[in-house]
């Protein structure tokens, strides 16, 4: 299904509104966790690379390199979910989410007792597990890590609302996507003040939600849409 029109067909359970809606609060969850914790994102490795050059240019090698790990990370967790998809095909999305919810809760246990670089290289690969399984959401493209392409995509969709000859269902779409940047930026407030707050504990809340999707993604049945 390659749109958001509601007389398509079935909707995969994780690809329904509210599995990614709590992915996405998860996924700024996370993100802002592991720039506060490790002064790193763990999602967005465009930022990585670009504070990557940008010191490697100034001569601060020991700087540029701090972003290494985390992108190496990330490569890695994409290998993983391909193998996941290649080898458990709709099973993957469980799977991934278990594996994320089982490194988040090691994580925060070791929390005072693993190195900066360990913490970084488990959420960062579990991140890249996430974002490259979960990438639909209604059967449109979306992500759940990031909001670039969301804004651009609600900002296209209710510019041709407003201009006329808009798709069907294109404000179901602006309003979808413009809900995950909005709740990624929600998860984003959430993990800063937690993180500051109960540092100790902070990864229990994105668990929380992680924990959710599993038992949404299990007991949901596909929904058939009339």
């Amino acid at each position: 299904m390659s749109t958001m029109d509601v007389a398509a067909g079935a909707i995969r359970r994780d690809e329904t509104v509210e599995i990614v809606l709590l992915l996405a609060f998860a996924g700024g969850y996370i993100d802002a966790y592991t720039w506060i914790i490790h002064g790193v994102m763990a999602n967005a490795q465009t930022a990585n690379v670009i504070f990557l050059w940008v010191y490697a240019m100034a001569g601060d090698w020991i700087k540029a390199i701090h972003f290494v790990p985390p992108i190496l990370a990330f490569t890695v967790g994409i290998v993983i979910a391909a193998w996941l998809r290649r080898v458990a095909g709709e099973r993957a999305s469980v799977l991934s989410v278990l594996v994320e919810i089982v490194f988040l809760i090691v994580i925060g246990i070791l929390h005072n007792r693993v190195p900066d670089l360990a913490g970084t290289l488990g959420i960062s690969m579990v991140a890249a597990m996430q974002s490259a399984i979960f990438i639909r959401v209604e059967g449109a493209a979306c992500s759940t890590v990031m909001i670039t392409g969301n804004m651009r995509q609600t900002v296209e969709n209710i510019f041709a609302v407003v201009y006329g000859g808009a798709p069907l269902g294109a404000l179901r779409k602006s309003v979808i996507f413009f809900a995950l940047c909005a709740v990624f930026g929600c998860g984003a407030a959430a993990g800063a003040f937690a993180t500051k707050a109960i540092p100790n504990v902070a990864l229990g809340i994105p668990v929380v939600a992680l924990l959710i999707v599993l038992l949404r993604c299990e007991v949901t049945p596909r929904e058939a849409v009339a």
